[in-house]
């Protein structure tokens, strides 16, 4: 049996043409897939090994079960210990019969079509595949495959579109790597944790590393959408080598740069950066929290955002949030977001709820206490992002933010821009439109036309003619805004009339307002928190169908009506439930529990038990329906009245009366005996009360118990009865009492004295089991079905 060190001996080749690209970038990294005949071949080629008898079984097996246990028996008789093994992970060497490049590759799935093979986007371009540059070179395989390839003249490769390129495919296992050095192309890189990044992109997309082939790392999202990049030259593994396997392996990574020059300009940048980090005098403020009683003064550096939370406002008033402070030269923009469970994203220029792209200030978002997108919002995320120019400014932009409370009812706040009053004697200028006394009109109309002029094509503004906010003012052709700066004109122009593309389902939009309302709503790459795996994913879903009836009604998520298929057991009623059916489950009990008739109590006052008996599941007529009912008429339950029962024919009662006078009196005389009794009509019970131990003399026993045999006729049992009881019957008694007694946090909403019994009967006097049973099954008080 070979050990468990030495890998599996695999030979298999075959040569695959390649399929289309489109296909292709849909395959991470260094994945491939194959058609189902190369899995039949490489089964049929893989090598018989020897099996431990002892850790051999087959899917079912059970040790305990006869059946399964001699299935097991003969499947190891028949295969004698030993079967065809393939190894784990599945790596091939890929060779370019054309240009003679070799990249090593793992296996994602055996589903391409017959003859063909699909090559991820990083292969095509390792082998020479992408574009019509792909030239034939000597740099073959280790062994010499590629060139004898080339030398016999099978030449595939569609450089003019002539035939489809093939691809000689190879089973090639590769050692487990313990050691690679990466070596970076651009001089900067620095992220913040370069470990995490490394092992959750080679982790998700990689089971080989090549050497002298080139690694995409992607990073962070940056503004507009597009992902970081980190590309870096795989230099030298451990074990020395072509290629490494990189799963389950600890892999330790050496970044170091190509030369010192580079190592020089990444320190220069890294210190650049550091300078003006966030917190710094030259770089962005922190951001953090902001309440609505203060604003809050900060700085940003272009093409970085600044973030603040507002976490909590009175939701019965609208919601002004402000930007000012803001130099009219710059452009700085104001994004606000809702953070809730359907939107768990910053706000950025293309992923955001509110903005305000005008290039006045201040600039002013508000939010009515009616809008929709706060019904469940947590907490309010704001964002502050300056627009960069073509030429960066070193110097940070200063702004004051402020969010602040305003009436929505309120007239003299419903319109910000409302024009101030003006003096009864002021008259207006033709020319600039201020109002003006009327005695220094003529001055000032004077001075007015020779310096000011109003923009020409109607937006009412007035400029200094020699300005250069009037040499620079624009009008859009295509909508109504305008600006005084190129900044402005060029920030317009790309977000209203530039299109972009989605970057998680590659759908082509317009505009930024237009890609950003696509990505806070139906996008796939939408992220959420799912209510039933209660984790951070995307949505999912088709943006480009209409949502099917099932999602509308529930209000679902496409990935949550596929999570929700899950099923789970009803912790009420133990039945098997999905999870998006739950909420509808519940409401039903819910409705059960507000018309669920209420237990009918024994009419023995120190007793703790119901007439009809109760269960676990809530039925307050457990036992009456089980044949297990009290069995009288006088509203005791079974146990209380078993010592009054006889077989005798008693239709009016008369003998049944006598009996209860009977036990009245024992008690009153001689007592139950019983050192648990607390019984009031018991001797025994008023001794252990401390109220004597003197027995109550006939005479006065007699019209004592007297009223307490009225209702005996069956007319009402209005009348309560008093006999001595078990221990535990008498312990739930008080126990109910005094949980009837509780209240909620509110004050109100207690149970009544017949549900605390029925609770604890059910839950044989367990005080909070007896309180979920409550919560689960009963009625508050003065509580009705809605």
């Amino acid at each position: 049996m070979a050990s468990e060190s030495d890998p599996v001996e695999l030979t298999w080749s075959a040569q695959y043409t390649v399929a289309p690209a489109s296909r292709a970038s849909t395959l991470p990294g260094d994945k491939i897939l194959l058609p189902a005949s190369a899995l039949e071949a490489l089964l049929a080629a893989a090598p018989v090994v020897a099996l431990d008898p002892q850790q051999t079984h087959i899917t079912s097996f059970d040790p305990f079960n006869p059946y399964t246990f001699a299935a097991e028996r003969q499947a190891r008789s028949q295969f004698q210990d030993r079967h065809q093994q393939l190894p784990h992970p599945l790596t091939f060497r890929l060779v370019n019969p054309h240009n003679g490049r070799v990249v090593y590759a793992g296996i994602r799935e055996f589903s391409a079509g017959e003859g063909d093979i699909v090559l991820s986007s990083f292969l095509r371009e390792a082998l020479g595949l992408e574009g019509e540059s792909a030239q034939p070179s000597r740099k073959g395989s280790p062994d010499g495959d590629s060139d004898e390839v080339v030398a016999n003249g099978v030449d595939q490769l569609a450089v003019n579109g002539a035939s489809p390129a093939k691809i000689t495919v190879h089973a090639k296992q590769l050692p487990k790597g313990t050691f690679v050095k990466l070596r970076p192309l651009e001089a900067g890189y620095n992220p913040e944790d370069w470990k995490s990044l490394l092992e959750e992109h080679l982790r998700s997309n990689f089971t080989t590393l090549t050497n002298k082939e080139v690694l995409v790392v992607y990073g962070a999202r940056g503004s507009g959408g597009k992902r970081e990049e980190f590309r870096f030259l795989v230099d030298g593994f451990k074990p020395e080598g072509d290629g490494i396997c990189v799963v389950d392996t600890d892999l330790e990574v050496d970044i170091e740069a190509l030369n010192e020059e580079q190592a020089r300009e990444t320190l220069k940048k890294i210190a650049a950066k550091a300078h003006r980090a966030p917190g710094t005098t030259e770089g962005s403020s922190v951001g953090g929290k902001i309440d609505i009683f203060k604003g809050q003064d900060g700085q940003v550096v272009e093409g970085e955002y600044v973030d603040f939370e507002l976490p909590s406002w009175d939701r019965s008033q609208g919601l002004d949030i402000s930007l000012s402070g803001v130099d009219e030269e710059d452009e700085i923009e104001l994004f606000v977001s809702p953070y809730s469970s359907r939107q768990r994203a910053r706000p950025r220029e293309d992923e955001h709820v509110f903005a305000d792209f005008s290039s006045r200030y201040p600039k002013r978002i508000r939010l009515q206490p009616t809008n929709i997108e706060l019904e469940e919002a947590e907490s309010i995320w704001i964002s502050i992002y300056a627009y960069p120019s073509e030429s960066p400014l070193d110097m940070a932009k200063k702004f004051h933010l402020r969010a602040s409370m305003f009436d929505p009812k309120s007239e003299s706040t419903s319109d910000p821009t409302t024009e101030a009053p003006h003096n009864p004697g002021d008259v207006q200028c033709k020319n600039c439109h201020q109002w003006v006394p009327s005695s220094s009109l003529f001055l000032h109309e004077n001075f007015c036309l020779r310096n000011n002029i109003v923009c020409p094509q109607g937006c009412g503004q007035v400029f200094q003619k020699r300005s250069p906010a009037f040499q620079n003012h624009w009008h859009c052709p295509h909508d109504t805004f305008n600006g005084n700066t190129s900044l402005s004109r060029q920030k317009h122009d790309a977000l209203f009339h530039t299109p972009r593309t989605c970057f998680s389902c590659g759908l082509d939009f317009p505009s930024v307002p237009t890609l950003s309302h696509h990505k806070t709503t139906t996008c796939p790459g939408k992220l959420i928190l799912c209510r039933f795996c209660h984790l951070q994913v995307p949505q999912e879903g088709d943006p480009t169908e209409p949502l099917n009836p099932e999602l509308l009604l529930s209000g679902l998520t496409p990935h949550e009506l596929a999570d929700g298929g899950r099923t789970t057991e009803c912790h009420l009623c133990n039945k098997i439930v999905r999870f998006r059916d739950m909420d509808t489950h519940l409401r039903h009990h819910n409705l059960e529990r507000l018309s669920r008739p209420a237990p009918r109590l024994c009419r023995n006052k120190n007793c703790g038990r119901t007439q009809d008996g109760v269960n676990k599941t809530g039925d307050t007529r457990a036992g009456t329906r089980k044949g297990q009912g009290p069995g009288n008429e006088i509203g005791l339950c079974s146990v209380c009245f078993g010592p009054l029962y006889v077989s005798l024919y008693d239709p009016e009662g008369k003998a049944l009366r006598r009996r209860v006078e009977r036990r009245y009196l024992s008690q009153l005389l001689t007592g139950c005996g019983k050192p648990w009794c607390k019984n009031e009509f018991c001797r025994t019970g008023r001794k252990n009360t401390g109220a004597g131990d003197k027995p109550v003399p006939t005479k006065d026993a007699i019209p004592l118990v007297k009223p307490y045999l009225e209702g005996m006729d069956g007319k009402g049992y209005s009348t309560p009865l008093h006999f001595c009881t078990d221990e535990a019957s008498q312990r739930r008694r008080a126990v109910a009492e005094m949980l009837s007694a509780e209240r909620g946090l509110d004050g109100k909403g207690g149970y009544a004295l017949e549900w605390c019994i029925a609770a604890l009967e059910a839950e044989g006097g367990d005080l909070e089991r007896g309180r979920a049973w409550l919560k689960g099954w009963a009625p508050k008080t003065g509580e009705v079905s809605q």
